[in-house]
């Protein structure tokens, strides 16, 4: 069954009154939901709020929800504002960026030490870019969205996000160059 076909089946099921339904649409889409608006906000508790207030904000217009669209883009979309909203909100703080765990086996290798400090380098380079920049990397390279549904989930031309994902990548090339100096040459 297509992923869309059961977010239909669990929104008819909700419709109809059933919570364990909506409890099983915020447990496949919660992951996603906290990864845009982290990315947005680089602030964790601030992203899970976000998150939470996007879910709520669905819930309220699932009545409205079109069923011949598509969900994943309608939420997201969703998600995608309550983040900037957080963000237009947000103070700027002088704090060092929030690094991501990430979940590797405990080895010494050379291979995993090699592999961490590039991740590691890449979100602090993000964190570097605008919120815009970061949410094009994201939705387009880690969420593997289209650039169709980008352009749904932010509301610009598909153009328009080929564009601005062309320009964030860019900038973050530059940003890595300035950080990493000679270690990266050739990036972009």
């Amino acid at each position: 069954m297509n992923e869309n076909l059961k977010d239909i089946q669990l929104i008819e099921r909700i419709l109809a009154g059933d919570a364990s339904a909506y409890r099983a649409l915020v447990q496949r889409h919660k992951d996603f939901a906290f990864t845009v608006a982290y990315r947005i906000l680089n602030h964790r508790e601030e992203a899970e709020e976000a998150a939470q207030d996007a879910f709520i904000q669905a819930f309220g217009a699932l009545k409205e929800f079109n069923q011949t669209a598509k969900f994943t883009t309608w939420f997201y979309r969703i998600v995608f504002n309550a983040a900037l909203g957080a963000k237009r909100r947000q103070k700027p703080t002088e704090s060092i960026t929030e690094v991501k765990a990430i979940d590797y086996a405990v080895t010494d290798t050379s291979h995993n030490l090699h592999k961490k400090e590039r991740i590691k380098n890449i979100q602090q380079a993000l964190a570097q870019l605008s919120a815009d920049d970061v949410t094009m990397i994201t939705l387009f390279y880690l969420q593997e969205q289209s650039l169709e549904e980008i352009a749904e989930i932010t509301g610009i031309s598909a153009e328009t996000v080929k564009v601005k994902l062309h320009r964030a990548r860019k900038r973050l090339a530059d940003t890595l160059r300035k950080q990493l100096g000679e270690e990266v040459k050739n990036l972009y």
